[in-house]
């Protein structure tokens, strides 16, 4: 009943009530957008790029997209180039002056980066649409270069830039976290059809339901492992100094600094696996059907693609860390206010002490995020279906869980504002990944 009692609140707030319809119709427009063939393709050619897209690295594209990748869809090409977009725009911040002078300059630096991660993105579909065209569709192809491939690219770079405008709508106007919700979106489509897909491989194996209902119970411990990583923190004890207001002393209050096991949330893993999808575009024209190094990064369960894929994760997330997680201005802040961590000098001392916590919690959540990140592909070996191992880790179970935790955390924001019960009664509150950097 408590459930019950909880929508029915959401419900009576009106402002929360329609962002929810709105992020609902947003969602909806997107979800129909991802049958929109593209004009000339004959439908029956399909069946070879749907089959394609069914297993290998390209499966992952196919989910990411919703289904419009083996659709041949105007949404075909999805989010990922914005997402290739914005790594290149950030790392440009840490090695280029210029760009470094912009991200100091607040609002407005931020706006011209938003502007030039569009112009990038922009760029990018307009390599990876040929691509696209050329190496998925193969022979469903109508036409030549300039009747039908350029005209063909252009809608799928407005589709793709639509998609990115649907997730800016749903950020403003929705629940929030827009192109993270459009690639969740994505995933809980695949999610019925990997299901199927795994209940057909097991209904004629002997003891098949029960093989079933024991991969759903490991599936669930998998999910609270990635819900464990995602709200982690290291709390590091902090004391404020004895202050006078009036005519009453107060004596030193101890708070803490919650420091994050994985500050970088999902991003590391959305940022490799955006990387490791070059390899895709590349071995369409050059690696033929069978083996070599290239080849082998095109499967999910190989051992070069998991470490090399492992490697970036854990590069990233202490790149990501150093980004979100400034110790010196911690020190800063906590100095100003007449704080102090016990045992512990203010200043250069305090920053160097965060930063030494810092590094050493990264380093176990990075590895564990690598290893959830990894976890499909000891599924794949396991003999479960393709489709359905990818939801026992990677991109797809971290995005899911973080986004829906975000999602659900501003929801109940919205209640505890407005005096309602939250999700939980009992004094708990849920946590998203709000205190770094949400993922977009």
């Amino acid at each position: 009943m408590g459930f019950v009692q909880t929508v029915k609140n959401i419900w009576k707030i009106e402002d929360l009530r329609t962002r929810i319809l709105t992020t609902i119709g947003f969602v909806a427009i997107y979800r129909f957008g991802s049958f929109v063939v593209l004009p000339g393709i004959n439908p029956e050619l399909l069946v070879a790029l749907q089959t394609s897209a069914s297993t290998g690295l390209l499966s992952l594209l196919d989910m990411f997209s919703g289904g419009a990748f083996a659709n041949a869809s105007i949404f075909a090409l999805g989010i990922m180039p914005y997402i290739s977009a914005s790594i290149v725009m950030q790392l440009l911040g840490i090695a280029v002056p210029a760009f470094q002078k912009m991200q100091r300059e607040g609002e407005s630096g931020r706006t011209k980066i938003n502007q030039y991660t569009r112009y990038l993105t922009v760029g990018i579909l307009f390599l990876q649409g040929p691509a696209y065209l050329y190496g998925a569709v193969g022979s469903a192809i109508p036409g030549g270069f300039w009747d039908w491939v350029l005209p063909s690219t252009i809608i799928l770079a407005g589709g793709s830039m639509f998609v990115l405008w649907l997730g800016e709508r749903i950020t403003d106007k929705g629940v929030g976290n827009g192109i993270s919700f459009i690639i969740l979106i994505g995933i809980i489509a695949r999610l019925p059809h990997a299901l199927v897909a795994e209940w057909d491989r097991l209904v004629n194996a002997p003891g098949g339901l029960i093989l079933l209902l024991l991969e759903l119970l490991f599936l669930m411990l998998v999910i609270s492992g990635a819900i464990m990583l995602v709200q982690g923190v290291r709390k590091v004890p902090v004391q404020y100094a004895k202050r006078i207001v009036g005519n009453r002393q107060y004596g030193g209050v101890r708070q803490y600094i919650p420091l994050k096991v994985n500050a970088a949330n999902v991003m590391p893993i959305i940022f490799a696996q955006a990387i490791m999808f070059i390899p895709v575009t590349l071995a369409r024209f050059t690696v033929k059907e069978g083996g070599g190094f290239w080849a082998s990064l095109m499967d999910f369960t190989s051992f070069w693609y998991n470490l090399i894929f492992a490697l970036l994760i854990i590069a990233f997330t202490y790149f990501y860390t150093a980004v979100t997680v400034n110790p010196v201005q911690m020190a800063e802040d906590l100095k100003r206010n007449n704080g102090f961590i016990p045992g512990v000098k203010p200043g250069k001392r305090t920053a160097e002490y965060i930063d030494t916590i810092m590094s050493r919690i990264t380093l176990p959540g990075s590895f564990f995020l690598a290893l959830v990140a990894i976890f499909p592909a000891f599924a794949g070996l396991m003999g479960i279906n393709s489709q359905f191992a990818q939801f026992f880790g990677g991109t797809s179970l971290l995005i899911l869980v973080g986004v829906v935790l975000d999602t659900l955390q501003q929801i109940e924001s919205h209640l505890l504002m407005r005096h309602y019960d939250g999700f939980l009664k009992s004094g708990a509150k849920i946590k998203g990944r709000t205190g770094s950097m949400a993922a977009y």
